[in-house]
């Protein structure tokens, strides 16, 4: 190897040790006793959900690629089978430590709180029945055992399915030796039975628990030898060949048949499982030792969330708090009056998406607007924003992008498109290739005065009200008619493929948006160079992509000062002399998903913001299409630079720091006596919304600190004037 290329490659920390550094933060999360105990225990099945995604696509694509005869280095250059193995042997400390998080501080909390997870020899006889009668009632009809035998072959294991495993002996004489069954957990019951408990304390016991209490009844004539449950991971890679599919639409509903039919690429059994049951299982799963994960516990840990809802304990949970509103000025009559004077910024879920969901509904009921456009990425079961598209097909043009193919939702945004198309809305499924992965509404309207305006609302956050509740975002509403031209145009490259020479002021991906952040950050290098203000701060999920890293590396070599805000993964490598000294990144990980992208840069004192749907990383800079848009309004900028990414800046409850070897030091006050309380920044939003803090009560950092600028008081673009 060129040793110019060993080094660059040297300077790229590893991408999937850095997304489990991220879930391992999330895990400090549910091991942290400031977190309310049922929140913690919320955050403890977030990272076995998150371990599940990781596996069925990260280590199935690793796996896949290896037995496909590949073995090439990584970025950070690593060959696939040296990070396969140093993921194996994380992925087994991390499954050890989720346990003892379990096991040793959650359940002994909850059962001083009065929560507590029996099994049976623990129950009284009023539980004993209860739970008796209820196994009759809805469980044993939704069981089918199953006996492996020459006559019954292996069933086919659902992904990620609960399951039990039974080893089996005939009572009769010179029966053969012992057999396997197989129970399926059935998926449509709760995994926590909540039974009849004394005041102040509810108890449960797990679904898979009662079964094997009553397995003998199903497995008559044998004698059971051991149980054990068990969970298989399986791979939910989604391929499909364009030019073989009839359509689109077609191919992902085939596809979503096929995907039961994924190699396992992982096997949870309980960690007393039998020697034989583990061995049957692995050989029949064609399992590598290394993929059999023991575990001390439940099963599936990612099910305990359930609890949070099943307990009835409201002082174990954060406290709730209630969203500001959108207010309008009282001189306006409407929405579109309002926007014609001024742009809105949101930032949810501390600003209300009830901003967002009410642009939409008062489009659709307002007889003025003549069409409307919507990109639908991820939305709810009981989406406003679908009723509202479907009521406004009535009587106007309405077109509506859905991404058939985001990932876990393809099901549901096929019934989706389905059902708007039963409406009357035209439904188009974005380019072939590209994922439609941008957020747009644009909505055209006849007003008052006679002339026909474009109003649209741009997003960092899929159109989702649920989701809402607990992922950061920036929306903003605006009528400016370069940027709502610019959407128009979005539109009708996603509907017609229909290329425009220029989006300005958007940066759209795969068109624009990669050239234009690398010249967004060479321009901080030539003002650094010329001694005028230069510096970048950018938020976003993940970074990733090596040409965005090395741009920031020479930019920060230049004199640019850089300050980076990753909540997940992250392979640049900070800190390193004579290169990227002057790089900062922390990541955020609290009570609400951080999720919003936000790209602010000095530009030699005219500094420039943007706000969008994308992440530094390959497939969104070019894999996808996206949008980036400008906050042009001066105020708004203002909030965004002297609320939202100071606060994020200043953050010493949450934040952690990215060192140069990789490894995260989590920020905290020292909280001694007369020394500074931590400041955590989405409590701070929330006391914003409630009229509680400003902008001048964040704390100002040691290092790396805040914007450029500080704002004398807060700004509310929400409040009415």
């Amino acid at each position: 190897m060129p040793r110019g290329k060993q080094r660059a490659q040297s300077l790229l920390l590893s991408r999937d040790e850095s997304w489990l550094g991220f879930n391992r933060r999330v895990l400090e999360e549910a091991e942290d006793p400031t977190n309310p105990l049922l929140e913690r225990v919320k955050f403890l099945g977030i990272t076995a959900s998150n371990l599940d995604e990781f596996f069925e696509i990260r280590i199935a694509g690793v796996l896949q690629r290896i037995e496909d005869g590949y073995n090439d280095a990584s970025p950070d250059g690593a060959t696939l089978r040296e990070s396969l193995e140093a993921i194996k042997a994380e992925t087994h400390r991390f499954v050890a430590d989720q346990y003892r998080c379990w096991n040793e501080e959650l359940l002994p909390s909850m059962r001083r709180a009065g929560i507590r997870v029996l099994d049976w020899n623990e129950m009284g006889e009023e539980a004993r029945a209860f739970a008796s009668d209820y196994y009759q009632r809805e469980v044993d009809p939704l069981l089918t055992p199953i006996t492996i035998d020459p006559a019954h072959p292996f069933p086919r294991v659902l992904n990620k399915a609960m399951c039990l495993a039974l080893l089996l002996r005939r009572k009769r004489r010179g029966a053969a030796g012992p057999v396997l069954g197989v129970l399926t957990v059935p998926r449509a019951l709760p995994r926590f039975i909540s039974l009849p408990s004394a005041e102040g304390h509810n108890d449960f016991i797990f679904l898979h628990e009662l079964i094997e209490r009553n397995a003998a009844g199903m497995y008559r004539g044998y004698e059971i030898l051991s149980r054990a449950a068990f969970r298989v991971t399986r791979n939910s890679n989604l391929y499909f060949q364009e030019e073989e599919s009839r359509s689109l639409l077609e191919t992902v509903r085939t596809e979503l048949h096929n995907r039961r039919k994924g190699d396992a690429v992982r096997l949870e059994i309980d960690g007393g499982a039998d020697a034989e049951i583990v061995e049957r299982l692995r050989t029949n799963f064609e399992l590598d030792e290394s993929l059999v994960y023991r575990v001390d516990g439940p099963v599936n840990l990612s099910r305990v969330m359930t609890l949070y809802g099943a307990s009835k304990n409201p002082e174990l949970k954060f406290r709730p708090f209630v969203s500001r509103e959108l207010r309008l000025h009282r001189k306006s009559a409407n929405l579109f009056d309002e926007l014609r004077h001024r742009d809105i910024l949101l930032h949810h879920p501390f600003d209300s998406y009830e901003g967002v969901v009410g642009f939409i509904e008062a489009a659709a009921q307002d007889p003025s607007v003549v069409s409307m456009k919507q990109t639908l990425y991820r939305t709810s079961d009981d989406s406003p924003i679908f009723q509202a598209l479907t009521e406004a097909a009535q009587t106007r043009e309405v077109t509506a992008v859905v991404e058939l193919m985001a990932r876990f939702d393809e099901a549901s945004n096929i019934r989706w498109a389905r059902n708007l198309e039963d409406a009357g809305v035209q439904v188009f499924h974005g380019i072939v290739g590209l994922k439609t992965h941008c957020k747009l509404a644009l909505v055209v309207r006849r007003d008052p005065d006679g002339v026909t305006r474009r109003y649209a609302h741009l997003g960092t956050g899929n159109y989702n009200p649920d989701t809402a509740r607990f992922y950061t975002d920036v929306s903003l509403l605006t009528a400016d008619p370069e940027i709502t031209g610019a959407v128009h145009s979005v539109f009708n490259y996603l509907t017609a493929h229909s290329e425009s020479d220029d989006y300005r002021p958007l940066l759209v991906a795969p068109l624009t948006l990669a050239e234009s952040f690398m010249r967004l950050i060479h321009r901080e290098a030539e003002h650094a160079a010329a001694g005028r203000p230069a510096r970048i701060i950018a938020k976003m999920n993940s970074l990733l992509e090596q040409s965005v890293v090395e741009a920031l590396y020479s930019a920060a070599h230049s004199g640019v000062e850089v300050d980076l805000i990753v909540r997940g993964i992250c392979s640049l490598r900070p800190g390193v002399k004579n290169l990227s000294e002057r790089i900062r990144v922390r990541s955020i990980v609290g009570r609400f998903l951080e999720h919003s992208r936000i790209f602010w840069f000095a530009n030699g004192g005219d500094e420039e913001l943007y706000c969008g749907s994308a992440d530094w990383m390959p497939r969104n800079l070019f894999e996808r299409c996206e949008v980036v848009f400008p906050v042009r309004d001066a105020q708004l900028r203002a909030r965004v630079r002297d609320e939202i990414l100071a606060a994020y800046l200043a953050d010493t409850a949450k934040a952690r720091v990215l060192r140069s070897d990789g490894s995260y030091a989590r920020l905290r006050a020292p909280g001694r006596e007369g020394g500074p309380a931590p400041f955590n920044a989405q409590e701070f939003f929330i006391a914003v919304a409630e009229g509680r803090a400003g902008a001048e009560s964040i704390p100002r950092p040691q290092a790396g600190g805040q914007p450029a600028r500080q704002a004398k008081k807060r700004t509310t673009p929400a409040a009415a004037d």
